[in-house]
């Protein structure tokens, strides 16, 4: 997912650097999977924590760079205790048997002239229930508040796109809640 923030951020990169490839840590206390589904026609929002991510840039050869997080769902909330409740259960997410959900990043399209500012699109697999399938996200990178220009060692970046829901098996309370799931997906990482 996170792997086209980290190619926009080698654009930034003076081209005299020589760097190898860096981890990056998520800071998860300010990090937040955030998803958006429609109960009864009205938006309500949720979110889940990350339980795990590798994250792992080589400004030098973007194409090697690798995103990998996993989250909890067994810690997924809503604003409602019964729609957390409904989300969690076995025809929806099944969080007994699948208590995570897992995306991993395959390729890195950067929008326009190939600049940060134009944005990028990640594709990567996400299993959810055992299944995984293809998905595509668009991001946007930025420094965090108070670094100076140029220091990559904190940064921000947001993820939205969508996903089917039944598409991963997860078709539960259909009457009740849209199949169409929009992901807001924020995310601090330190080198």
């Amino acid at each position: 997912m996170f792997k086209a923030l980290f190619t926009a951020l080698a654009l930034m990169l003076p081209a005299t650097v020589i760097a190898a490839p860096t981890a990056y840590a998520l800071e998860a206390a300010k990090s937040q999977v955030g998803f958006v589904f429609t109960l009864n026609n009205a938006p309500a929002k949720g979110s889940m924590p990350i339980k795990s991510s590798r994250i792992v840039i080589d400004p030098d050869a973007l194409q090697r760079s690798t995103v990998d997080v996993t989250v909890d769902v067994r810690r997924a909330r809503t604003g409602l205790f019964f729609a957390t409740e409904a989300l969690k259960a076995a025809s929806v997410l099944n969080a007994k048997q699948f208590g995570t959900i897992r995306f991993v990043s395959t390729r890195i399209r950067l929008n326009g002239a190939g600049r940060l500012s134009d944005g990028a699109k990640i594709d990567g697999n996400l299993t959810i229930r055992g299944i995984t399938k293809p998905v595509t996200l668009n991001a946007a990178l930025f420094r965090q508040r108070g670094t100076e220009v140029g220091d990559l060692s904190k940064l921000s970046f947001r993820l939205n796109g969508s996903v089917s829901r039944s598409a991963f098996g997860a078709s539960g309370y259909s009457d009740l809640v849209d199949d169409t799931i929009k992901l807001d997906i924020v995310a601090r990482v330190k080198s």
